[in-house]
């Protein structure tokens, strides 16, 4: 219901545009304000906004670019805030819809027998059989789920961080993340990175991802003879038979990441969390498109400006140092990335 209101809302405002193109920013910005005062108008001390009030301002978002100047009830960030909220609830009740149910769980009884077995030294594989032979049921893969993990050895991290500084002028990474849209539709996001200067050697985003697509998109990230001797990627089934076969005949060996541990491919998962931070919450994300235009700005704000402490606290493009060019200079915030983002430098005072 809250979807088809935004649309509908969305729409009208672009039929008042097209009726009333010579003065669409004062009627607009007539209706905007009206709306805002039927929102103050209800009987509380403090204004409560139901999701009619949310869908008007996420529709009047997507439709007038001057709709922030005009909000006076709520922040901008509020704006973008409401359409995440949109989308967990819709998934949540598309989820409790679902008739089938998930895998069943576990007896608790083979859970215990597990740790017990655990403790006798013995391994998956011996577990998974001995439990076959009580008559349960269960795979291999359960029983090693539900073994307790053993911790990381500090030499086993000393080394996979070694081999990481000594070879980051040959490693590549490669990740998926997903991007809601203000449709409730996912849009699955695909990132190349080097580790050795931090930079993004491929973006692209698409509905529907493919071993193909993926394959595609190395095409475009490594063309020529520029592939890296190695590839750092995780588990995803979408990194196919095909996609190694690919890999390893542009002479790149892959270096796939163990089961649920994000922190082996860093460079990669840093970079994503940056741009959800710096860009994707801040943003309603309307489709292929706007999300592409939106990353690339990023992207170039993240090469030519952004400080990493990883690059001893400079820019992937090596940001060149600037003294103050006089004694009347004065320091200035050069926006980026649509205003999100800043950059400082020294002008001369008028």
């Amino acid at each position: 219901m809250v979807r088809l209101l935004t649309f509908l809302i969305s729409l009208g405002v672009c039929a008042i545009r097209a009726m009333c193109r010579s003065r669409d920013h004062l009627v607009i910005e007539n209706l905007a304000l009206r709306q805002q005062v039927a929102a103050l108008k209800k009987e509380r001390p403090r204004p409560v906004l139901d999701d009619a009030d949310r869908a008007f301002w996420v529709a009047l978002r997507t439709a007038w670019p001057r709709w922030a100047s005009h909000l006076i009830i709520v922040q901008a960030d509020t704006v973008a805030k409401w359409n995440r909220q949109r989308f967990r609830r819709h998934w949540a009740r598309y989820s409790q819809q679902q008739r089938r149910p998930g895998r069943p769980r576990v007896d608790i009884q083979i859970r215990r027998l597990i740790k017990q077995m655990v403790l006798d030294g013995w391994g998956a594989p011996r577990i998974h059989g001995e439990l076959m032979k009580l008559g349960f049921v269960v795979s291999e893969a359960t029983v090693s789920r539900y073994m307790p993990r053993k911790p990381v050895k500090p030499d086993q991290l000393k080394r996979w961080l070694a081999f990481l500084r000594n070879h980051e002028e040959a490693i590549a990474a490669m990740d998926f993340f997903t991007v809601p849209t203000a449709s409730l539709r996912l849009l699955y996001a695909f990132l190349v990175i080097d580790h050795c200067r931090r930079h993004i050697l491929n973006f692209n985003a698409t509905y529907n991802s493919t071993a193909a697509w993926v394959i595609q998109q190395l095409r475009e990230a490594f063309p020529y003879d520029t592939a890296p001797k190695y590839l750092i990627l995780d588990r995803d089934s979408i990194f196919s038979a095909d996609v190694m076969q690919f890999i390893k005949a542009m002479g790149t060996t892959p270096r796939r990441i163990s089961y649920r541990s994000p922190w082996q491919n860093p460079v990669a998962e840093r970079w994503i969390g940056n741009c959800r931070r710096e860009l994707l919450e801040h943003v309603v994300v309307l489709g292929h498109r706007h999300l592409v235009r939106l990353a690339r700005s990023y992207i170039h704000y993240y090469h030519e400006d952004r400080c990493h402490l990883g690059l001893a606290k400079d820019a992937p493009n090596a940001r060149p140092v600037t003294p103050p060019p006089s004694s009347t200079a004065k320091v200035i915030a050069l926006p980026r990335v649509g205003g999100l983002q800043r950059r400082y430098e020294w002008r001369e005072a008028a």
